[in-house]
C-alpha cells in the first residue's frame, strides 16, 4: 500500500522560506508525476506546482517565482522550497501524484506565515 508522509511545515514569518518534504512509499514515485497540493481553511485543496518523473515542472501562478518543486528518485521523496512567504500561503500542504495516483492523503504539514 503507497504511504505519503509529509514533513518540514512551521510557523514562518512573511518573507520567510521552508522546505518541505514528502517520502513516498510503494511504485507511485517512479511511473508518476508528483505535486504538492495545499488546503487552506474553509477552501477547496489546490494544485500548486506539479514535477514530472524526467522533472519538468509546472507551477501555480500564486506559487511561481517563489516555490520551486524537486524530487530525488532514488530516495522516491519530493521536496518544495518555499520562498517569500505570504499569510495567503498558510495552509495544509500534502503530497500525492499529479494527476492524483494515492486514494488516501498522507497527514500533510501545516504551514502557517504570520508575524
Amino acid at each position: 500500500q503507497v504511504q505519503l508522509v509529509e514533513s518540514g511545515g512551521g510557523l514562518v514569518q512573511p518573507g520567510g522560506s521552508l522546505r518541505l518534504s514528502c517520502a513516498a512509499s510503494g511504485s507511485i514515485f517512479s511511473v508518476n508525476a508528483m505535486g504538492w497540493y495545499r488546503q487552506a481553511p474553509g477552501k477547496e485543496r489546490e494544485l500548486v506546482a506539479r514535477i514530472s518523473v524526467g522533472g519538468t515542472t509546472n507551477y501555480a501562478d500564486s506559487a511561481k517565482g517563489r516555490f520551486i518543486i524537486s524530487r530525488d528518485n532514488f530516495k522516491n521523496t519530493v521536496y518544495l522550497q518555499m520562498s517569500s512567504l505570504k499569510p495567503e500561503d498558510t495552509a495544509v500542504y500534502f503530497c500525492n501524484g499529479a494527476p492524483v495516483a494515492v486514494g488516501s492523503w498522507g497527514p500533510g504539514t501545516q504551514v502557517t506565515v504570520s508575524s
